[in-house]
């Protein structure tokens, strides 16, 4: 059997373990393998053992991919988007993940109006107040998806974050717990064109943490495909 193979059958048994202690539905998370870096033909070899939701972090990697590889596989921008590469995004990707500014939010708006469609995002929370990572702040996250709310071509379907690297997943409970309770708070408001259904957290290092505290979504690369080669593409 193929390490993608076999790595895969892992992290499913990891999932369904996660959901298990935490009394959830497997069906309720999913699991996103993340690409980056890697070849189109360790991503067809995912997808020949039923992975069909891959994340990227670069716009360009992601454009190519889509063009590269079968229609019916999944999209998902995962890292940091400029506003000049949103136009490489809007209309492959099936979710945006990393929604962090309102000019970015203005962007995704136009760009997704000319393609008339309507984008998901999520809006990326900096849990941790790390220095080094884009997003959110907790306090301001409320008022920020009030404000972009109006926007038509844009649908936010919850929250993101990136935990701290860490040696010990459990130290990052707390921030998946916090954004958990954000969600619950900001869909008690009920504003309108906002929904909380999709938190995306935990990856490798943390995954099953994540799903006892709520991921819907948990983003997996080294776990499925080995370690990175920055060197490859």
């Amino acid at each position: 059997m193929d390490m993608i193979r076999e790595n895969l059958m892992d992290v499913e048994r990891r999932i369904q373990q996660a959901c298990l202690r935490s009394g959830r539905e497997r069906s309720a998370v999913k699991l996103i393998a993340v690409s980056k870096t890697k070849p189109a033909s360790m991503i067809q070899e995912a997808a020949a053992a039923g992975m069909l939701d891959f994340g990227e972090n670069k716009p360009q990697e992601l454009r190519d991919k889509y063009e590269l590889l079968p229609k019916n596989y999944r999209w998902h921008m995962i890292g940091n988007l400029q506003r000049n590469k949103v136009k490489y995004v809007v209309g492959r990707a099936v979710m945006i993940h990393s929604l962090g500014s309102e000019e970015l939010a203005e962007t995704i708006e136009k760009e997704a109006e000319k393609k008339n469609l309507v984008m998901p995002v999520l809006a990326e929370v900096n849990m941790a107040g790390e220095s080094s990572k884009q997003g959110l702040s907790p306090g301001e996250t409320e008022a920020f998806l009030r404000r972009i709310s109006s926007m038509k071509h844009l649908k936010v379907m919850g929250l993101m974050t990136i935990a701290p690297m860490t040696e010990f997943p459990e130290e990052n409970r707390v921030y998946f717990r916090d954004l958990r309770n954000l969600a619950v708070d900001i869909a008690r408001k009920n504003i309108d064109n906002v929904n909380m259904y999709e938190l995306s957290m935990g990856m490798t290092g943390d995954f099953e943490v994540a799903i006892e505290e709520g991921a819907t979504m948990v983003r997996v690369g080294t776990g499925i495909f080995g370690a990175r080669n920055y060197g490859a593409l």
